[in-house]
């Protein structure tokens, strides 16, 4: 094929809306390649993305386009030919820096190929009149009209050049200059006769160049259609490495993917245990709870017993001072035992705060 890929991308395609003008339409549902293309035969660079069997991209690229960088991963050009305006998301924004460079290159490259298009043309456009005139006795034929190539570069090299010189070179005595005169008056004659001729030619050889750039321009655009066709066959038949590539960076996205799903399995698994650790947590706070509750039921029932003793050492503090001693003793322990009860029940609560 004449025509092949020089670099490749992925992005999402969008057009803009041909009724507002404003909106972005996608035309591919997801990422797909877009690629620059360089025909050999014709000298162009072109940009093809195709969706499937369908070409969503087909634009030709001339010195006349401009990519625009519109955000960090977005870049848009206008096509005059196609008459819509592309517009390109890719996934980072190195992607985006590279296929502008490759843009801009590529522009430059078909600003060049122009250039030299245009000197080939000039050179087998129609002649000046310099050479028109350069050889007035030759028969009216394409080459005297358009005059040949080495005409056209010397054009002070006409075989007529050095006739005309010679009457100057080989001048006839002063008594015959009324016969001379008439001689070149009559060769003048001759000279705008044949003058008059080859302006009409030529003239009509300007109408005919006229008509043939029509004609092939006409069969230029014929050639641009039938051309797109065969582009888009030779597309589909050469994407087998454009596939093989989508299938190897699917490959590599599928193998992110299952590391990514198995990090996250991992993630769950640690979250699992966080929650177990505060499930034995929250058991371990709810069994404190009913201890601290156990405790203060408890102290209440000694207090309370406390205070029946305390009644009955009054009622019989008359009766025994033995009795009072043991019940001093008694009390004392008590209170030991109550000093013990407090502090375990701070303990208790200041263990359940902290929790």
């Amino acid at each position: 094929m004449s025509e092949q890929p020089i670099y490749s991308t992925r992005a999402h395609v969008f057009q803009i809306d041909p009724n507002t003008k404003k909106n972005w339409v996608p035309t591919s549902k997801h990422a797909v390649t877009v690629s620059y293309f360089y025909d050999s035969t014709r000298n162009v660079y072109r940009i093809i993305s195709l969706d499937g069997s369908k070409a969503i991209i087909n634009s030709t690229i001339t010195p006349n386009m401009t990519f625009t960088k519109t955000s960090q991963k977005f870049g848009q050009w206008a096509d005059s030919r196609a008459n819509t305006v592309y517009g390109l998301g890719f996934s980072s924004e190195n992607h985006l820096v590279k296929f502008a460079e490759k843009f801009a290159e590529f522009k430059e490259a078909a600003r060049l190929a122009k250039e030299k298009s245009q000197e080939k043309m000039e050179l087998t456009s129609t002649p000046s009149q310099e050479s028109a005139t350069g050889d007035m006795q030759s028969p009216l034929t394409p080459e005297s009209i358009n005059g040949t190539d080495d005409e056209r570069t010397t054009p002070d090299a006409t075989p007529n050049s050095e006739p005309r010189a010679e009457p100057s070179q080989n001048a006839l005595p002063f008594s015959h200059s009324s016969a001379i005169n008439k001689h070149w008056e009559a060769e003048l004659a001759a000279l705008k006769g044949n003058n008059a001729k080859l302006t009409a030619a030529l003239l009509e050889s300007t109408a005919n160049v006229k008509q043939w750039k029509q004609q092939l321009a006409a069969y230029q655009e014929e050639a641009e259609r039938l051309h797109k066709r065969v582009t888009e066959l030779e597309c589909l038949s050469g994407q087998a490495n454009v596939i093989k590539s989508h299938k190897t960076e699917l490959n590599q996205t599928i193998e992110e993917l299952e590391s990514t799903l198995k990090a996250k399995e991992e993630e769950l698994e640690r979250l699992k245990e966080e929650v177990d650790n505060a499930n034995q947590l929250q058991a371990q706070r709810d069994a404190l709870t009913e201890k601290l509750q156990e405790t203060e039921t408890r102290n209440k029932d000694l207090e309370s017993q406390l205070a029946e003793l305390e009644q009955r050492l009054e009622s019989s503090q008359l009766e025994q001072e033995a009795f009072r001693r043991n019940l001093k003793t008694l009390l004392e322990i008590l209170d030991g035992k109550i000093f013990e009860l407090t502090e375990l029940r701070d303990n208790l609560a200041k263990l359940i705060e902290g929790s």
